[in-house]
């Protein structure tokens, strides 16, 4: 049996959360990687996640099953039009239709009772500073204020005294920091898929928000990203 701490990663496979799995790994966690079949139209992000847990050495990688899409309000939930070919001031014009209300607080909720069954202390989530301005739950002020909530929620906190952490490595980092990151730690940014509106065969589209900021920080970061697109501008 491993010595080292548990710690849940919050794992769609995509390219942050990769890049938090590899932290969780070199941090000297056993990682316990967590995904959602949430109703998205990008459920080939899932066959991507179990890619990268085995490649990264997740200890353990569960699926939960949920469906947001009954309550729509989202472009990967709902019967909305992914928007394509924005450029950098529309993408930061307020929060997108992509924003899948709630997503994050329901996930991070999962994730809570998963560690608190494995007592396991910790959980990694891959917001970002790229992600900042447009999704109000990738913001530092709302993972304070679930941690807060967590440490009052749990038997595991309030009887037994294992307070929960909430990591989020990637806060602060530039999409080409997180990339450069991903690389020095042996990330296989080839197994990911980050977009918002892949082809059947699991093709990024090249053109939505996502793909743009992939894109642009791999240009940034002076690399060629590996993963197959559709259209690559």
């Amino acid at each position: 049996m491993s010595s080292q701490p548990k710690a849940v990663v919050l794992l769609s496979g995509g390219l942050d959360s990769a890049t938090c799995l590899a932290l969780a790994r070199a941090q000297g966690f056993s990682p316990l990687a967590l995904s959602f079949r949430y109703g998205q139209r990008h459920a080939v992000e899932l066959q991507a996640a179990a890619r990268v847990a085995k490649a990264l050495g997740a200890v353990r990688h569960s699926i939960a099953e949920i469906d947001l899409r009954l309550f729509g309000g989202s472009a990967l939930t709902d019967e909305i039009a992914v928007p394509k070919d924005r450029d950098e001031a529309a993408m930061n014009a307020g929060i997108p239709i992509t924003y899948v209300p709630a997503r994050n607080t329901i996930f991070l909720s999962y994730a809570l009772a998963l560690a608190e069954v494995e007592e396991a202390q910790d959980i990694f989530i891959g917001v970002n500073a790229v992600d900042y301005s447009g999704y109000p739950d990738c913001r530092p002020d709302f993972i304070q204020a679930f941690q807060a909530m967590a440490n009052l929620a749990t038997k595991a906190a309030v009887a037994d005294g294992r307070t929960l952490t909430i990591h989020t490595p990637l806060i602060d980092l530039t999409k080409a920091e997180i990339i450069r990151t991903g690389v020095e730690l042996g990330v296989d940014y080839g197994l990911t898929i980050t977009c918002y509106d892949p082809t059947p065969e699991g093709h990024a589209c090249g053109r939505c928000d996502s793909c743009k900021l992939r894109l642009k920080g791999f240009a940034d970061a002076g690399l060629r990203d590996p993963a197959p697109y559709a259209s690559r501008p």
